[in-house]
């Protein structure tokens, strides 16, 4: 316990320095999006809630305490915001479609460990793992959402007569540069957190189709991929929408 809370205030005072006062409201946010993950988790255990539901009203959220609360309220983060809301509903049906035709829900490789248990939790697997995989997604579309719409409004500032096309092509020249790092960063991602896991295929020597093919490793890399996927949406999206209203804000001041 006091190795995390000496953890907890090395990043805090580390925030504070380099972010000021907008570091110490990311700090704040960090707790307040746990919170709000872990009472979704919590209402998900009730058989009558729909988890699709409860992961749409926390990922609305969740944007809502990382765009507004951290960035404040202003013309980038709402088009942020916009642009993430219209992504996570093109991706949940997406998602949806997938899990109920992977079969990857349920309980894995982990079976055996389990079988003295009632495997009747009056859950529905596809939903949770439908949940799961937008929970592992909303962070990075967000956090490409105001990386896009932060720089555009910068470039409109420093020129404010550029067009509506090329303001919407920066936009997409900058998703670009993002978008192998942020995919990346899901994939190094997934390898940091189940390295003992396939650590554990090698002691039981898995070939490499057995790995393929199990469902924890299937599970991962799907979630994986469909970040990936909603990743590389959310670019497009959000040049246009931030061009859209962007250009449209100018040229009303300017007819003022």
């Amino acid at each position: 316990m006091n190795v995390l809370v000496c953890l907890a205030a090395i990043l805090f005072l580390l925030m504070i320095l380099i972010g000021g006062k907008k570091g110490a409201r990311s700090f704040i946010a960090l707790f307040l999006n746990f919170s709000v993950l872990f009472l979704a988790t919590l209402f998900m255990t009730d058989p009558n809630a729909d988890p699709i539901l409860l992961t749409l009203i926390a990922s609305t959220i969740i944007s809502c305490i990382t765009l507004f609360f951290i960035n404040e309220v202003n013309m980038k983060t709402k088009t942020a915001f916009l642009s993430t809301i219209i992504t996570l509903a093109i991706l949940l049906f997406f998602i949806i479609f997938v899990t109920e035709h992977t079969m990857t829900q349920g309980f894995g490789e982990e079976i055996e460990e389990l079988s003295i248990f009632s495997m009747y939790i009056g859950v529905d697997f596809v939903k949770i793992g439908a949940s799961m995989i937008i929970m592992s997604t909303i962070g990075a579309i967000t956090d490409v959402a105001i990386s896009i719409s932060s720089p555009m409004r910068e470039i409109l500032l420093h020129n404010p007569h550029i067009s509506r096309y090329a303001l919407f092509k920066f936009g997409l020249s900058i998703g670009r540069d993002i978008l192998g790092t942020n995919t990346n960063t899901l994939f190094f991602a997934f390898f940091g957190g189940y390295l003992g896991l396939l650590i554990w295929f090698k002691d039981l020597n898995y070939s490499f189709g057995e790995i393929v093919n199990s469902k924890v490793f299937s599970a991962e890399m799907i979630t994986i991929l469909c970040a990936g996927i909603g990743i590389a949406l959310i670019i497009p999206i959000t040049s246009w929408i931030t061009a859209f209203f962007f250009i449209r804000s100018r040229d009303h001041h300017q007819a003022k």
